[in-house]
């Protein structure tokens, strides 16, 4: 019954290079446990709940520390860096017709604001969000007139 189980773990192991989560593994090393059992006892019950059991304990025992590994701190790039940074307007932000632009870090992107407001030419303005290739602005609150 070993080569069972060494097969199974082959398997899993297989499995768990071809998928992206980190959880197949644990079911290859409850495997290998199972084939210990087996050259102890030829019970197909007592090797199937020490596969049960020690693959169920590792998971969960092991899932907060991969979980801490797992979460890296990422860095924003590209154009999901520039949500929260300044820029200034250089063409009447207008929300009725959608048209606007500003300048970021040397770049002209086109803009609109969420709201329903005009912001002139020169004001400050801060990044919402990108959707696409408009910017989705708000003017800074120094720049805000009521």
């Amino acid at each position: 019954m070993w080569q069972i189980w060494l097969i199974a773990a082959g398997v899993f192991l297989i499995l768990e290079i071809i998928t992206i989560g980190f959880l197949v593994f644990w079911l290859a090393i409850g495997s290998l446990f199972a084939m210990l059992v087996s050259f102890v006892t030829d019970s197909i019950i007592i090797q199937t709940a020490v596969f049960v059991i020690s693959s169920g304990l590792l998971i969960f025992a092991t899932k907060p520390l991969v979980k801490k590994f797992a979460e890296k701190d990422t860095t924003k790039t590209n154009v999901y860096s520039l949500s929260g940074k300044k820029a200034i307007v250089i063409e009447d932000i207008d929300w009725e017709t959608g048209s606007g632009q500003i300048k970021i870090e040397g770049q002209v992107w086109s803009a609109k604001t969420k709201e329903q407001m005009k912001i002139p030419k020169g004001t400050k303005v801060e990044i919402e969000s990108i959707e696409g290739v408009k910017a989705f602005v708000k003017p800074l609150k120094e720049y805000i007139t009521n």
